[in-house]
C-alpha cells in the first residue's frame, strides 16, 4: 500500500517515489516470471487530480524461466511502465448519480481505500503483459531433437536416419530393386549410356 496523504487533494501536487517491494507470488506466466520475494525497483509519479490520484510508473525485476525450444534456464531483467487513475471514493457516488450506463467502465475503476492504493493488480498487469510470450535462450536457438531430445546447439550436424515405417516394406523392394539393376548392368557401359 501507498500513502497519497502528502498530496492532499490539491490538484497538479506531485510527489516521486522509488521504492523497492518483494515481488508477490505467481507474478509471471508458466515459462517466465518474477520469482516470488525477489527485488522489484518502483520509481512512481503520484500526481493529484480531480477525481483522484494519476500513478505514473516504471517497475524493474529480474526474470527467471526457460527457453521454449531448449528447456534451458534463462535470466533477463524485465523492465515494465505503467499507469493507473486511482480515484476518490466519493468519486464513485458522483459516478452513480451520472446516469453514463457504462457498468464495465465503473468496474475497472479503482479507489483509494483512505489515502492509500494498492499497487500490486496494476503491478501484476503490466509485468504479465510485457513478458515475453516465447521466450528463447537466443534468438536462432535451434532447440531439441524431436527424436532424441538431444540439444541441437550442441551438435549442429544431428540428425538420425529414420525411416518411416508404413514405406518400410517398400524401402526393402527399391533396396532389392537397386541391387538387381547393378547386377544386371552390361558391363563397360557407363551411366551416360543410358537412354535418355
Amino acid at each position: 500500500m501507498f500513502d497519497t496523504r502528502e498530496l492532499g487533494r490539491r490538484p497538479g501536487a506531485l510527489k516521486r517515489l522509488s521504492r523497492s517491494v518483494p515481488a508477490p507470488k505467481d507474478l509471471g506466466i508458466e515459462v517466465i516470471g518474477v520469482r516470488e520475494g525477489a527485488t522489484v525497483e518502483l520509481d512512481l509519479r503520484l500526481e493529484s487530480v480531480m477525481e483522484g490520484v494519476l500513478v505514473t510508473g516504471t517497475a524493474r525485476a529480474p526474470l527467471t524461466g526457460e527457453c521454449v525450444r531448449c528447456l534451458e534456464p534463462l535470466e533477463r531483467e524485465l523492465e515494465a511502465d505503467f499507469q493507473e487513475m486511482y480515484s476518490y471514493p466519493d468519486a464513485d457516488d458522483r459516478s452513480r448519480h451520472a446516469d453514463t450506463g457504462d457498468d464495465a467502465e465503473e468496474e475497472d475503476t479503482l479507489f483509494l481505500e483512505g489515502d492509500l492504493f494498492d499497487l500490486e493488480p496494476v503491478l501484476r498487469d503490466a509485468v504479465v503483459l510485457a513478458l515475453p510470450l516465447q521466450p528463447v535462450c537466443r534468438e536462432d536457438c535451434p532447440g531439441l531433437c524431436a527424436e532424441c531430445g538431444a540439444r541441437l546447439a550442441e551438435d549442429p550436424d544431428h540428425h538420425h536416419d529414420a525411416v518411416d515405417i508404413r514405406w518400410a516394406a517398400l524401402q526393402g523392394l527399391a533396396e532389392a530393386n537397386s541391387d538387381g539393376e547393378k547386377d544386371n548392368a552390361p558391363r563397360g557401359r557407363g551411366d551416360d549410356s543410358q537412354e535418355k
